[in-house]
């Protein structure tokens, strides 16, 4: 294993780990919810994303989707899927695997321990659920502005759609924190204490932007601060979805 390299020694547990794991669980079927084998399952696709990099982060999180509906959808050991909450539950795998594996990479390149802690991966696919149920994206606005509350621990939080007003300080996509041309240490100092920035894009294209208020005292961690980046994508995406209908 020392000789292959870890991307390749990543790629082989992608193809590996979610049908071995998967295998292991089945005779716990009647009993383990769904949603607790879909944490799982997002869990390896962290830990192979963080070995690798994103695409067989990918992978895993496809092969996770294809072997959860072969081994815990009904009619079992088919690949089909009759229940509607079944098929909603291997695309939620599917999307959220994709979604933290890019997480797990940036954490990766970054050099820093891998978001696994599971209150962060349950908002992630909260929502990411809500993000495909929900028929106004200004729901999932709300939803994520009250995440981002409670996970950068913030006073305050609002949303503001449009164009960008002033320089006050950014929340940027690799967790940082700059204001103007300067780099924050947020690691030790936690968010500036003024309103800071986390803009929302949608497939590219700019739709708004979370204003943080931050709690003086506070030092968000990286993996906190990357998930707010994660969360804030998703209403970006769900506002992008809502304006090409």
């Amino acid at each position: 294993m020392r000789r292959l390299g870890p991307d390749r020694v990543a790629f082989l547990a992608a193809l590996v780990a979610p049908l071995g794991v998967l295998g292991a669980l089945v005779p716990f079927r009647d009993s383990l919810p769904n949603t607790s084998v879909v944490l799982v399952l997002v869990v390896i696709v962290v830990a192979v994303a963080a070995l690798g990099n994103r695409l067989a982060g990918a992978l895993a999180a496809l092969w996770a989707a294809v072997w959860f509906d072969f081994f815990f959808t009904q009619p079992y050991q088919r690949f089909a899927i009759s229940r509607p909450a079944d098929i909603q539950a291997a695309l939620l795998l599917l999307v959220v695997g994709l979604v933290v594996s890019q997480l797990a990479a940036r954490a990766r390149r970054l050099q820093v321990v891998t978001i696994t802690d599971a209150d962060y991966l349950t908002r992630i696919h909260d929502t990411a659920e809500l993000a495909q149920s929900a028929n106004a994206p200004e729901t999932v606005v709300d939803h994520v502005t009250a995440q981002l509350t409670e996970v950068l621990r913030l006073r305050g939080c609002r949303f503001e759609y449009g164009t960008l007003i002033g320089h006050p300080p950014r929340l940027e996509q690799d967790g940082s924190v700059t204001w103007g041309r300067r780099r924050w240490d947020a690691d030790q100092f936690g968010l500036p204490n003024t309103e800071v920035e986390l803009c929302a894009f949608g497939n590219g294209r700019f739709y708004g932007r979370f204003m943080l208020d931050p709690t003086p005292g506070t030092i968000p961690p990286l993996q906190a601060r990357l998930v707010a980046v994660t969360l804030a994508d998703q209403a970006g995406s769900a506002l992008d979805t809502a304006a090409g209908r």
